[in-house]
C-alpha cells in the first residue's frame, strides 16, 4: 500500500481518474494499527486504489480535508471526495462502501 504525502497526493488522487480510498492515519493511533492489515486485504480485493496519509507527516493535507479524528477514510471518485467515514471498520463494511462506486 502506498503512503501519500503533500508532494504526490494531488497527482495520485485529486488529478486521477477512478475510485481511491485514502486512509488518514497516525502511527501512534491504536485503531489505525488495527485497521492497517484490513486495508491491505481491501487493496487486494477491491478494484479501488488504496492509499494512506500520515497526518503527522502531512499535516497540511489533514487540515485541508478537515481530518479531526483518526482513522478517517475518504473515498474519491475521479478526484472528488464522495464519502468519508471515521473509526475502525471491518473489511466487509469497507468493501461494501467501495463497491457502491466501483461496480458501476
Amino acid at each position: 500500500m502506498i503512503i501519500l504525502n503533500e508532494g504526490n497526493f494531488e497527482e495520485k488522487v485529486e488529478k486521477s481518474e477512478g475510485v481511491k480510498l485514502v486512509d488518514f492515519f497516525a502511527t501512534w493511533c491504536g485503531p489505525c494499527r488495527m485497521l492497517a492489515p484490513i486495508l491491505e486485504q481491501v487493496s487486494e480485493e477491491s478494484s479501488a486504489d488504496v492509499y494512506k496519509v500520515d497526518i503527522d507527516e502531512s499535516s497540511n493535507l489533514a487540515r485541508k480535508y478537515g481530518i479531526m479524528v483518526v482513522p478517517t477514510m475518504l473515498v474519491f471518485v475521479d478526484g472528488k471526495e464522495v464519502e468519508r467515514f471515521s473509526g475502525f471498520m471491518q473489511k466487509d463494511a469497507i468493501l461494501s462502501k467501495l463497491n457502491a462506486y466501483t461496480e458501476v
